[in-house]
């Protein structure tokens, strides 16, 4: 696969990253429009110019984000582990009332 050199715009700065592929140019895309957007709402919520101050906040932002959303499906994954049991236990009543 072939590297090529993508070019992009964060808070007005520009960066170039090396990608793979398509998809990897399509996921960087992805990634920039994020972090530029929490960056805006920063910059615009803090009425900061300091540039690394509103990239730090919004790393932080996003941090939050991906904690709650992975403390989301830990549980979503728990409560799905309760229900494969309680469907296991109603699979064993089920088939021991066929056989009685």
């Amino acid at each position: 696969m072939t590297e090529k050199i993508l070019e992009i715009e964060i808070f007005g700065q520009r960066y170039k990253i090396r990608v793979k592929g398509e998809e990897d140019e399509k996921y960087i895309g992805h990634l920039t429009s994020l972090v530029d957007q929490k960056m805006h709402e920063v910059a615009v919520k803090s009425k900061s110019a300091d540039t690394t101050k509103i990239a730090v906040l919004a790393a932080l932002n996003i941090a939050d984000e991906l904690f709650l959303s992975q403390k989301k499906l830990d549980q979503l994954n728990e409560a799905l582990g309760h229900m494969e049991t309680e469907i296991e236990s109603l699979e064993v009543h089920l088939f021991a009332d066929e056989n009685t």
